[in-house]
């Protein structure tokens, strides 16, 4: 009777261990499988972490870059901008220049021609005439003077002009220029402002 209880004692023990050595196990195996798992996912987490840190890192090379190019191209864009302008300007600069070279070269050819109608006038009434030649002479060359004059007279229409206008272009001439219609202006109107006003121009350009 001992005896059997004994062995009922023993087997209650050995399938007691072997149920807390399973029991161990699945315990075991669940933390394991536990840490596995949160190791997995700590691994996800930081793979996921890194890449948004990537594209982060590359959205913001590309943004610099953008505008980089941006800011390049602008630049580019003023450069190219200020040099159409100084040459459209320059282009401009170079057109009124010719078309005051050429006016003045058309001005100056149409009274040498003037000239020497002139002169070819009066050597034909030289020829023509001996006794009226010294007149024609003397009428012939007053009126190559005033010819000449009128041509290389400093302000072109001088006589249709009031003292305004004439005063005006008073800055652009020389000294010489200014004292040759002072002269004039004594001799015909005799204004006072105006001679006042050539005065003052001499003056200025002689210091």
């Amino acid at each position: 009777m001992d005896q059997r209880k004994s062995r009922d004692v023993q087997e209650a023990a050995r399938r007691f261990a072997e149920t807390l050595a399973d029991s161990y196990r699945i315990v075991y195996g669940q933390a394991a499988e536990s840490g596995e798992r949160q190791q997995r996912l700590a691994r996800e987490f930081s793979d996921l972490v890194q890449s948004n840190l990537r594209e982060q890192a590359e959205g913001g090379r590309a943004a610099a870059q953008q505008f980089t190019e941006q800011a390049g191209r602008q630049r580019e864009a003023g450069q190219a901008f200020a040099r159409e302008s100084m040459e459209a300007y320059a282009d401009f600069l170079n057109a009124t220049f010719s078309r005051y070279q050429a006016g003045t070269e058309q001005a100056t050819g149409a009274a040498r021609e003037g000239l020497r109608n002139l002169s070819d006038t009066t050597t034909g009434l030289v020829g023509t005439a001996t006794g009226a030649a010294s007149s024609a002479v003397g009428a012939t060359a007053d009126a190559t003077r005033s010819a000449a004059d009128t041509a290389t007279f400093p302000i072109p229409g001088y006589d249709e002009m009031n003292v305004d206008e004439i005063s005006d272009r008073v800055s652009s001439l020389s000294a010489e220029q200014v004292q040759r219609l002072k002269d004039y202006e004594q001799q015909n109107e005799n204004r006072q402002s105006l001679i006042e006003r050539f005065d003052s121009r001499i003056r200025a350009a002689s210091e």
